[in-house]
């Protein structure tokens, strides 16, 4: 019967295929796990663990999309599989769709009542769901929502003698005031938030003043520093600042999004960055995000961070903030910098980027969503979201969006990357990453480029990671989510 005989050859090869991936993914090497597994599915293809397993692989690399999609299969193949449903349900949490993933625990717990920990998961996920009903049955709608900014008066909050922190005198933010901040956050030691309170709002006159694309300037003979994202790696930041100075108005930085959530330390980041803008704006640009949004902040840490080192204001304060961040920068009209990629649609002028009413929550489709969510891919073309927000673009539309803007260079970050970075799309796009060994786990360099102007050619500088006080990632995140991480 040879067959037969090929096929058990394929399912005991799959198995062998499975038990590589599965070391692969102990060593933390969930790229190459998600490869071993696939291909041990083209030889065996109706096995649900070996989809469940993948998807585990895939909610490690970030790529929700692709993990629902395989808890899906997995489900389809066996549906009284707990860990399909497990997995599916872990991913969905992630994304924030807790309704999706409260059905799939229930599932668990169903197949396995007697599971202390699908119990657990359970309630925590029910937990979830009840207090995302409270909070929307009390919100109130957008258009009748007053600014939290404008109901603060930082002169009148009094600064108590006792307190030895960074002071600002007056309403000047000087590189002293920042020095002596940056010093007292190394050694974890808050800031007073009458001074909190000052920069972040000096930071929203600013922000809210710039377009949606903002043009960028380098001189001839001076040069321009681009970083991906920082994710709260406060120690990591100040690395940057030691290898390559400190922000200034002849050393200037442009911040890629990404700056808070999953690292411990986001508000000494975010605190950090807005006040080098206060100090000098020329010194620093910011861009946004897929996390400076509130539904990624309520998740990933940064809101129960500032809720327990400042107060529950400053976390809407923060809300209101990062919806005035541009969406992306030119260099020297040249180079342009996103967060995530380009759009589902050909033609995009960068006059439409710059017509984007930005001042809102990324919404779920359309331009805005997609230059902080989207992923280019090896393949031409446009295919689904890894991530099940955006889209995936292929070379073809890079190069086409460079022609027709007359621009030279994507730059985008979003990605964790091994070297920190990732050069893609024929040379035409470069993805920056700046948080080494992410999450204290992924092992990955981080990096960032330098510009020199005219020429305005990448010089990619990587680094790895330093050490920083015992906070976990994700300390202050989601009690939830933490079980999963």
């Amino acid at each position: 019967m040879p067959g037969m005989e090929a096929e058990n050859s394929n399912t005991s090869r799959a198995g062998e295929l499975k038990q590589l991936a599965n070391e692969a993914f102990k060593a933390r090497k969930y790229s190459q796990a998600i490869d071993l597994y696939t291909q041990a599915l083209e030889l065996n293809g109706e096995n649900a663990v070996y989809y469940a397993n993948r998807a585990f692989a895939h909610t490690k690399l970030e790529e929700y999309g692709s993990a629902i999609q395989d808890g899906t299969r997995a489900i389809e193949i066996d549906p009284r599989y707990s860990k399909g449903y497990y997995r599916r349900g872990a991913a969905y949490l992630a994304m924030g769709k807790f309704k999706d993933a409260l059905k799939d625990f229930q599932q668990v717990k169903k197949l396995c009542p007697n599971d202390p920990d699908a119990t657990k998961k359970l309630k925590e996920c029910e937990k979830a769901v009840m207090k995302l009903k409270f909070e929307e049955a009390i919100s109130v709608p957008e258009s009748q929502r007053c600014s939290v900014a404008d109901s603060i008066d930082y002169h009148s909050i009094e600064v108590e003698p006792q307190y030895a922190g960074a002071r600002i005198e007056g309403d000047v933010v000087t590189l002293d005031f920042v020095k002596k901040m940056l010093d007292d956050f190394k050694n974890q030691k808050n800031l007073h938030k009458r001074y909190a309170y000052q920069i972040v709002l000096q930071t929203r006159e600013m922000l809210r003043a710039l377009p949606s694309l903002v043009d960028i300037v380098v001189p001839e003979g001076k040069h321009f520093t681009v970083c991906g994202d920082v994710h709260g790696q406060f120690y990591d930041l100040l690395n940057i600042f030691e290898l390559n100075g400190l922000p200034s108005e002849d050393n200037p930085y442009l911040f890629n999004g990404d700056f808070v959530d999953r690292g411990s330390f986001s508000l000494e980041v975010i605190l950090t960055l807005f006040a080098f803008k206060c100090m000098c704006p020329s010194a620093i640009h910011l861009a946004r995000g897929n996390h400076e949004s509130k539904s990624m902040n309520k998740i990933y840490g940064f809101e129960g961070e500032v809720r327990s080192k400042l107060s529950e204001i400053f976390v809407e304060l923060f809300a209101e903030v990062f919806c005035c961040l541009p969406l992306a920068h030119v260099i020297n009209e040249k180079v342009f910098v996103v967060h995530g990629g380009l759009f589902s649609v050909d033609g995009v002028k960068l006059s439409d980027i710059k017509a984007i009413d930005r001042f809102c929550e990324p919404p779920e489709e359309g331009l805005m969503c997609e230059l902080l969510w989207s992923d280019p891919q090896p393949q031409p073309g446009r295919g689904p979201s890894k991530r099940g927000v955006g889209l995936s673009f292929g070379g073809d539309v890079t190069k086409r969006f460079l022609q027709e803007n007359n621009l030279d260079l994507v730059v985008r970050s979003h990605e964790v990357k091994d070297e920190g970075y990732e050069i893609e799309h024929d040379g035409k796009l470069i993805t920056v990453f700046s948080a080494p060994n992410y999450c204290d786990q992924m092992g990955n360099k981080g990096a960032f480029i330098r510009f020199e102007a005219p020429d305005m050619k990448p010089n990619i500088v990587t680094f790895s990671a330093v050490p920083h006080p015992d906070v976990k990632p994700m300390a202050y995140a989601n009690n939830f989510l933490r079980m999963f991480s």
